[in-house]
């Protein structure tokens, strides 16, 4: 069965380490084989742990061997985004700026995954502190779309959902600011879920926009993202903004949508998320899509939300405001790189010249513009105005779902572009996360699957709920699934150009 194990889903996996059909070690030794046979053309990888992966591994099969009651998902390996600070594993966030650092601690969510018994496989590749919309801005190389390795994967997230992708790893957890587990879903044909804001913790992420970021879990498939999400999630007394609400029933939720039927849900389409911009065969497969959730009972709606034409704008204000904040603790001076002039070293010289080498272009950029928005003077005309455009949007949030349960959109208005194509065209680039960043704004959950191919390429739909109402995105992403897998005679990702290996 080894030569199967790195194509099971995760809850497939599941299944088979319970009845005793393969072992942790066995399952986690695969997938370090098909890291180390891909990841030299994929580069989904910063660092690999194998020793203690294997030594996770062996340690829940002995467990199981003794009769323990483990967690469901206990011996399937997972990668972690390198934003997510790991105890004794290297953090980068994919900057220079972090080079070799190993942190004293883990995040909650690495906690509650290594008490469950998952295998850490390793940190995967991303955007310079998460900015960035198809990871060419990390200062270690880029990572390359396991569809096409011509083509981005996607950002800030791309190499959790190429590992994904690319079978390198059943499971991963990514982080989405304004679209960074979503859009990488959308362009690697991998499920991706951002959760309502506070609902997973954020205590040990390092932070790029704390009003924003939000943790979640990239899979192969919906039922997998609710096992994750129901492992990593809840309430954490280390997190401020941590809900204290339990978690709905995902995975219950997933389970009841995988039957197909949609009845009696309302589901509404964004008027002002398709149209001008959107490739033309995204659109198509949108409105496919839309066909199956009415044929299986769902009561098509349109919605309106107006003021989502100024959230790009709202979001490239507030983001960087809070990302010059949150930077500001990289001077060289506590922990990490630190670059000292031969002459005249004072503390701002050496603040300066760190900086200027440790931090990459698109980190600067949004620097300066965060700073100066939020500069004495600008503050209220720029950062304050977006505040006032952000709670217009969550009116319009609250305006469309008392006309619908659910909320879709395309998930990205084109499929996967060329590496380096709009690299040196940062408004271009931005535009990618059009469809995503309103989810961020206003702290509600959303979820993106893959919904077909547009020219060998795929193509992601995007669903939306309100918050704390995580399991609605379960329970319809489940159902569009399974639909979608009928016509196609199984998942979207068998049809994926078999990679090269070494």
């Amino acid at each position: 069965m080894s030569a199967d194990l790195t194509r099971l889903s995760a809850a497939a996996l599941a299944d088979a380490l319970a009845a005793g059909e393969t072992s942790s070690v066995e399952a986690t030794q695969a997938h370090l084989d098909r890291i180390a046979a891909v990841d030299g053309a994929v580069h989904a990888f910063l660092h690999v742990s194998a020793d203690e992966a294997l030594a996770t591994a062996a340690d829940v099969d002995a467990r199981r061997a003794a009769g323990e009651d483990l967690h469901a998902l206990a011996g399937v390996p997972i990668a972690v985004k390198d934003v997510v600070v790991t105890k004794g594993l290297p953090t980068t966030a994919g900057s220079k700026i972090l080079e070799g650092w190993v942190p004293p601690y883990d995040a909650t969510l690495v906690e509650r995954i290594r008490a469950a018994g998952l295998p850490i496989l390793g940190k995967t590749n991303m955007d310079e502190f998460a900015m960035g919309s198809s990871t060419e801005h990390s200062a270690y190389g880029n990572t390359h779309n396991p569809w096409d390795l011509d083509r981005i994967p996607g950002g800030s997230g791309g190499g959790s959902a190429a590992a994904v992708a690319a079978f390198e790893a059943p499971l991963a957890i990514g982080t989405d600011t304004g679209g960074s587990i979503r859009q990488p879903g959308a362009v690697t044909g991998t499920v991706g879920v951002k959760p309502t804001y506070g609902s997973v913790s954020r205590y040990g992420l390092i932070a790029m926009a704390s009003s924003l970021d939000q943790a979640g879990p990239v899979t192969r498939t919906v039922l997998d993202s609710a096992l994750l999400h129901e492992l990593i999630g809840g309430h954490d007394p280390l997190d401020s903004t941590s809900i204290a609400d339990p978690l709905p029933s995902l995975v219950e939720a997933a389970r009841e949508g995988a039957t197909g039927d949609l009845t009696g849900v309302r589901v509404g389409v964004i008027r002002e998320l398709q149209g001008e911009g959107y490739q033309p065969g995204v659109l198509a497969r949108f409105h496919e899509s839309l066909d199956l959730l009415r044929a299986a009972g769902a009561e098509i709606v349109e919605v309106s939300c107006p003021h989502f034409e100024y959230a790009l704008g709202a979001y490239y204000l507030i983001m960087p405001s809070e990302a010059s904040s949150n930077l500001a603790k990289f001077d060289g001076m506590r922990f990490g790189l630190r670059v000292v002039p031969d002459d005249n070293p004072t503390a701002e010289r050496v603040m300066a010249a760190t900086r200027g080498q440790g931090f990459g272009d698109e980190v600067k950029r949004r620097i300066i513009l965060g700073t100066y928005a939020l500069s004495a003077g600008y503050y209220d005309a720029y950062y304050g105005s977006a505040q006032k455009v952000r709670t217009l949007i969550q009116r319009d949030f609250d305006a469309a779902f008392a006309q619908a349960d659910v909320l879709v959109s395309p998930t990205a208005p084109t499929t996967a572009f060329k590496l380096g194509e709009k690299l040196d065209d940062p408004l271009a680039m931005y535009l990618n996360d059009v469809a995503t960043i309103p989810a961020n704004l206003a702290g509600v959950p959303g979820l993106s699957l893959p919904n077909g191919l547009d020219d060998g390429l795929p193509v992601g739909f995007q669903v939306l709920a309100p918050a704390k109402a995580d399991d609605r995105l379960y329970r319809v992403g489940a159902a569009l699934e399974t639909l979608l897998e009928k016509e196609w005679g199984g998942p979207l990702l068998a049809q994926a150009p078999e990679l090269e290996t070494r």
